[in-house]
């Protein structure tokens, strides 16, 4: 007979504890969560997943920092801007990999075990995740376990095993298309460097010890999963069942539709954002994914073709016109901007970027360049944005309808409380009941 099974008592008591881990960490009261959330005709179990569900629907991130962010004393500098992140927001903020690495910015990991990395040491990251904690700003880890790099040579002369640190693995930790003795890779490999083989029971046991580890005794809540093409994602489902994170995102990063002769990018990224989707199913839909599909379209629309901003059934052409509470949006990372420049947004429209993606459902992601680095101005004009935001409570599921959508404009009403526009082209809403919230260059906002 068909159904689900009925959790174990360990089960509902490890969900008890998380719960209430969630509850704290988060700063919530009864008074702060919508009706009906907390019930005591409700198990721990139910609670638990509506509670993080709910929590999700409110997210916003502070992608905390760039590709140089490793010459910095990072740890140090973004403990005297908690505050303000705090106060700005945001209720995340994605931190660089933490732990020992043979590159600088951390995507080489060696000793998972050791978070004394260029960013700082282990002391100053534990103090700075403190202060977060006391300002009620999540922490989100950047977990690296696509690869790892070995200590030792092993088979074939490769550094393929992992003698003398923790997690001592051998070959058969690393999947046979990149040197190993395991099994063959699921999904893309990352050339020069050995791949974890995920189908290893023991690597799977290990690396779920770990996240717990940083879960409960580090103090990290969020996780964004690095380089998730490269990994079967039934993987990372098991991952989050078994450390359960408040929230987590994968990097599925796919290359968009592009049209020759001269590769424009095409009209229709359904396959695109449908691949996405498909691989957030496939996580069991416990894992949100970056909405590169929206990135892709959006920096092109920018540029006076505003309207690709609407699909042929009306709606979002990325990730968030079809599975809003899952689409973690943003217009830049440290990938694709910063030093790295890999896929830019284009400098002069970035304000016009945030108008759409701080006022669209979604989870919106804000890069810390455009926030820390641009001045006061930048910073300011997000400010208002994301104050706009939280305080029409506007979220990851709410209503758009989308009024304008060609060459130079494009306009849209939100929950129908909140209007903007972007582009040249001169628009407002209709009605006395609006009024003008913030404005710049080539955008506007209004609420009633």
């Amino acid at each position: 007979m068909g159904g689900h099974a009925e959790p174990s008592l360990r089960f509902h008591i490890e969900l008890s504890a998380t719960l209430f881990q969630i509850i704290v960490v988060a700063g919530i009261t009864s008074s702060s969560l919508p009706s009906g959330v907390v019930s005591h005709r409700k198990s721990s179990y139910q609670i638990w997943v509506t509670i993080t569900l709910w929590l999700m629907t409110q997210k916003k991130v502070q992608m905390a920092f760039n590709w140089e962010s490793h010459k910095h004393d990072w740890w140090h500098n973004l403990e005297k801007k908690v505050g303000d992140i705090a106060k700005s927001g945001f209720t995340s903020a994605w931190l660089p990999p933490t732990t020992n690495s043979l590159s600088p910015e951390g995507y080489l990991p060696q000793n998972l075990y050791c978070l004394d990395s260029s960013y700082g040491s282990s002391h100053i990251l534990k103090t700075l995740l403190q202060k977060m904690q006391q300002n009620k700003v999540r922490a989100m880890a950047d977990i690296v376990i696509n690869h790892r790099v070995g200590t030792t040579k092993g088979h074939g002369g490769a550094y393929n095993r992992y003698d003398g640190i923790p997690l001592a693995w051998d070959e058969h930790a690393v999947t046979s298309c990149s040197g190993g003795l395991g099994s063959r890779s699921y999904g893309e490999n990352l050339h020069g460097v050995p791949n974890i083989d995920h189908n290893q029971a023991f690597v799977r046991k290990d690396i779920i010890g770990w996240l717990k580890w940083l879960r409960k005794s580090i103090g990290f809540q969020d996780f964004r999963f690095d380089f998730a093409k490269g990994y079967d994602p039934k993987f990372v489902k098991e991952y989050v069942e078994e450390s359960k994170p408040v929230f987590s995102v994968g990097e599925y990063w796919d290359s968009c539709n592009y049209a020759p002769p001269n590769y424009r990018l095409d009209h229709n990224q359904d396959s695109h954002r449908q691949r996405i989707i498909n691989w957030m199913d496939k996580t069991g839909q416990h894992c949100a994914a970056f909405d590169f599909t929206t990135k892709g379209i959006l920096q092109e629309a920018v540029k006076g073709e505003l309207w690709r901003l609407r699909d042929p059934q009306g709606k979002a052409p990325g990730v968030l016109g079809w599975w809003p509470s899952r689409a973690v949006t943003f217009i830049e990372n440290h990938d694709t901007g910063s030093t790295q420049g890999h896929w830019p947004f284009p400098s002069g429209h970035v304000m016009e970027g945030y108008t759409y993606i701080l006022t669209h459902p979604g989870i919106p992601t804000v890069f810390y360049d455009h926030f820390y680095d641009w001045g006061n101005s930048s910073h300011d004009q997000i400010v208002k944005l994301m104050d706009i935001r939280c305080r029409q409570d506007i979220h990851s599921r709410s209503k758009l309808r989308i009024l304008e959508a060609r060459s130079d404009l494009y306009a849209a009403i939100i929950d129908e409380k909140v209007c903007m526009k972007i582009g040249d082209g001169s628009w407002c809403p209709n009605g006395k009941e609006w009024k003008l919230a913030t404005s710049g260059n080539r955008y506007a906002v209004w609420h009633k």
